[in-house]
């Protein structure tokens, strides 16, 4: 059975790579990208079974690219892995529900690999289902 894609955006270079070592572990092809213009031609190109952003992006936010996967009619888990306030991830979780997207996690950072390890092996086996 093929590994299903995952697309990691972070503009932090070595949370974007440790989520996706912990990725790889959990059974998913990885590629991350740190910037909206690599992450939109990526996912133009292969669309992912798995999508994992971050909220706060230079010269860009989380809620854009919330929209932009509702614009493409994503319909594959959305994953919010981000630094902010616990209301902000709540509030983000809720906005990509209310744009029909399927919402994972959030995941607040620091990043715990026990957590991130559980709701990626979760995330897989609804992918396999």
């Amino acid at each position: 059975m093929p590994q299903p894609r995952l697309l990691v955006i972070d503009d932090e270079p070595k949370l974007g790579e440790f989520l996706a070592t912990i990725a790889r572990e959990s059974g998913f092809a990885t590629e991350v990208t740190s910037n909206d213009a690599q992450f939109r031609a990526r996912f133009e190109a292969e669309r992912p079974a798995l999508v994992a952003l971050d909220l706060g992006m230079p010269g860009m936010d989380g809620v854009e690219l919330l929209r932009f996967l509702a614009e493409q009619d994503f319909r594959s888990p959305v994953l919010i892995v981000s630094g902010f306030d616990r209301r902000v991830l709540d509030s983000a979780f809720r906005l990509g529900q209310a744009l029909g997207l399927t919402m994972a996690g959030p995941i607040e950072k620091p990043m715990r690999a026990d957590i991130l390890e559980e709701t990626l092996s979760l995330i897989r086996i609804s992918l396999a289902a």
